[in-house]
């Protein structure tokens, strides 16, 4: 079932070098090929059950790597422009790690923090206060009244934020097309939910990897056991509804005397404001054309770039990855340095840097897992 399953994925890949594709999502394409092959299988009622029962399994987890609540929302022509990065994922003790690493690097003070930001105006002419006569054609407006005048800024905001502050965040509001490809592109919801135990729930059904439960609940697609840490076992389910996972563990372990967990630690990326959600996904009626209307500064008259895009709905091939959050801000990095080289007898600028809630400095919050790291 797993060859079955993953080479139909692969063949979903095909479709972008062809003119048409047969239908308008992968999941429509999976489910119609999958009953083509069902058709021809011979072997008894619960046989033919419990393939389709494994098969559900593999579409489940599919919605995870992809992002998305269903495969129906992802569009089969652009899939195949997704592209896996070679080598191994790199697993390491949280992202606050990697955003200290890159913190040391910069002069003390220079980023100002807890400054949510209420409207970035652009295309104008706003007074620097430091540097009389000089004007800023960007102006950062924060929600506690504070404003910041800029050359230049670069927006690496979630999808999920821009989707929900569209006509509010923009002053003047965004060009039509860059706005629908806002709304055009998917942007899902995936957590996790980590649950501490003092000893591992079933010595033989812990010690492995990984597991998949026999029944699936809702969304959950299986457990991953991760390294003790002190006297503590972790299990990391990646799941998108909570119900009583104590439950499904003793159901999964098979031991009705399983302890509930000591502790448990579940985001929620879909409500909180910052983020709306986990990551992108090209939906039915996008393609990656939306993906570079995305990443496109503005103005978008080819004038000197105001307001600048990245993140990891702006990278073509790696959208929905950390590697392509981070490729997208060295993009939008070298554009500047390319304008400031050409313009040699303009002052430096100075970089502003600020964090909207715990968001967005950064967007590299994915999970470390089937690629998405």
């Amino acid at each position: 079932m797993a060859g079955l399953f993953y080479g139909l994925i692969d063949q979903t890949r095909e479709f972008l070098r062809l003119p048409d594709a047969p239908v308008p999502s992968v999941g429509e394409y999976l489910k119609r090929e999958i009953s083509q092959h069902a058709a021809g299988w011979t072997e008894d009622e619960e046989t033919r059950k419990l393939k389709l029962a494994i098969l559900n399994s593999f579409f489940n987890v599919e919605c995870c790597v992809s992002g998305t609540h269903s495969m129906d929302l992802v569009a089969l022509a652009p899939f195949g422009e997704y592209t896996v990065l070679p080598g191994l994922d790199c697993t390491f003790p949280g992202y606050v790690g990697l955003t200290n690493r890159i913190m040391a690097s910069l002069p003390e003070d220079v980023v100002v923090f807890n400054k949510p930001v209420k409207t970035i105006h652009w295309n104008g002419s706003f007074r620097e206060a430091s540097s009389p006569g000089e004007t800023c054609p960007v102006l950062v407006e924060c929600e506690d009244g504070g404003c910041f005048p800029a050359h230049h800024v670069i927006v690496t905001v979630p999808l999920g934020f821009l989707k929900e502050r569209l006509d509010t965040f923009f002053e003047p509001p965004l060009p039509t097309q860059k706005a629908e490809a806002i709304r055009k592109i998917g942007f899902g919801t995936n957590n996790k939910i980590f649950l501490g135990l003092r000893s591992p729930s079933g010595s033989q059904t812990a010690s492995s990897s990984r597991w998949s439960p026999a029944r699936l609940v809702q969304k959950l697609i299986g457990f991953l056991v991760l390294p003790p840490f002190e006297s503590a076992h972790v299990l990391c389910g990646f799941i998108e509804v909570l119900l009583s996972l104590t439950q499904v563990l003793r159901r999964e372990t098979q031991n009705p005397n399983s302890p509930r967990p000591g502790a448990c630690c579940a985001p929620r990326w879909h409500s909180a404001p910052y983020t709306r959600g986990s990551y992108s996904y090209v939906a039915v009626g996008s393609s990656g054309d939306d993906v570079d209307l995305l990443a496109q500064p503005l103005p978008a008259d080819g004038a000197e770039a105001q307001v600048l895009f990245a993140g990891e709905a702006t990278h073509r091939a790696f959208y929905s990855t950390t590697h392509g959050a981070l490729l997208s801000g060295w993009r939008e990095a070298d554009r500047l340095i390319a304008l400031w080289d050409t313009q040699a007898q303009l002052p430096e600028p100075a970089f502003l840097f600020w964090r909207l809630g715990t968001a967005l400095i950064s967007h590299v919050y994915h999970g470390v897992w089937s690629g998405r790291a």
